[in-house]
């Protein structure tokens, strides 16, 4: 952990938001990263305090930036970056608590289908399928 100026992609790499350098940069492009309340570059200085909101998936985490680094470490050290806010963790667990609810009422079968059902289901959806585009 240092004191010297860190691009904001080397930092979520370092932080372990992403896997690479090179995904984190994607995603700082595509607008799922922003600094400040305003969409990031991934050259962007990272400052101490910085408040980062970052979409992964459907979720969207909000941290402030405790540390600095430029090498990525292990996981617990890297936690020691960041600190995610009450809001944020607040509605990751709602979000988190919704989607146990809605697997609850998705169809769960008992078992696998043997081969012949397999065959079945699939020519099922094949002719509903050509049936939709007659």
């Amino acid at each position: 952990m240092t004191d010297k100026k860190i691009r904001l992609d080397k930092w979520l790499w370092a932080a372990r938001f992403y896997k690479t350098r090179s995904i984190a940069r994607d995603m700082i492009q595509g607008g799922k990263v922003h600094y400040n309340g305003q969409r990031g570059k991934a050259s962007k200085v990272v400052e101490l305090g910085a408040i980062l909101s970052i979409r992964q998936g459907d979720m969207i985490k909000q941290v402030v930036v405790e540390a600095l680094a430029d090498q990525r470490r292990a996981a617990p050290i890297a936690e020691t970056l960041y600190k995610e806010t009450a809001e944020s963790i607040k509605k990751r667990e709602e979000y988190q608590t919704l989607r146990k609810l809605s697997l609850q009422n998705a169809p769960h079968p008992d078992r696998k289908p043997n081969k012949k059902q397999r065959r079945e289901l699939i020519q099922a959806k094949a002719q509903r399928n050509s049936a939709n585009y007659d």
